[in-house]
């Protein structure tokens, strides 16, 4: 993918957000990193009245910040118990706001920032579904590799959004009927699409339909800080 990297090289690359055992991210409930993007944060649009929270800001080598997410709903966590209960999943949307870049060069000199496009948003999305899942079936043991075959699939999608495991939808983004890419798994949904104001949106989620989503730019991004 010409687009995003899952190789931490010098630099850095896109990455998703790293994430606990649980499966919650481990750098939450921080405004600072929100504050410092040079771009404006989307999120689920006034139809939404639900729980919103802050989850993870991505950096650059030079602590450019260059994607990050916020999430509505249901905090997303990793109960396998709870699943084998019978117990219903957490509802949830995450949108990720991605800075739309060309290829550059690293603010230390040392590498090359790749471009951001579509692709991008939704690699970050589908990464970070599976950070939120894991089948309750599933050993402690056997995770990390469920997870590397698993993004490795989220990384291949990503790289052929024409390819047939994808389909098309429009959603308003700041009311304007936008398209986006979209696929649904067991796991939950994705959706990648070009925003506005210099800016890639992706989302991903369960629970919560996304063909009744809305964005729009959140004016203020300490409304999402419930730390």
């Amino acid at each position: 993918m010409e687009t995003t990297s899952r190789v931490g090289a010098q630099g850095a690359p896109l990455t998703p957000s790293t994430s606990t055992a649980e499966g919650v991210p481990a750098a939450r409930r921080t405004v600072d990193g929100y504050l410092r993007a040079p771009f404006p944060w989307y999120g689920l649009d006034d139809a939404f009245t639900g729980p919103r929270w802050l989850m993870q800001v991505g950096t650059a080598a030079d602590g450019t910040v260059q994607h990050g997410s916020t999430g509505h709903g249901e905090e997303p966590s990793i109960r396998p118990a709870a699943a084998e209960d019978g117990q219903e999943k957490e509802r949830f949307a995450v949108v990720v706001t991605v800075a739309s870049s060309p290829v550059r060069r690293s603010g230390d000199g040392t590498g090359v920032l790749e471009a951001t496009s579509v692709s991008s948003a939704a690699w970050l999305a589908g990464s970070g579904l599976l950070l939120s899942t894991w089948p309750a079936q599933l050993d402690h043991s056997l995770r990390d590799d469920w997870l590397d075959q698993q993004t490795e699939t989220a990384f291949e999608l990503a790289d052929d959004l024409s390819g047939p495991a994808w389909s098309s939808l429009s959603l308003p983004v700041d009311g304007v009927p936008t398209p986006f890419h979209y696929r649904e798994s067991e796991y939950g949904w994705v959706l990648a699409g070009a925003g506005e104001d210099g800016v890639i949106l992706g989302a991903y989620g369960r629970g919560m339909s996304a063909y009744g989503l809305g964005f729009s730019v959140v004016k203020d991004i300490t409304t999402y800080d419930q730390g």
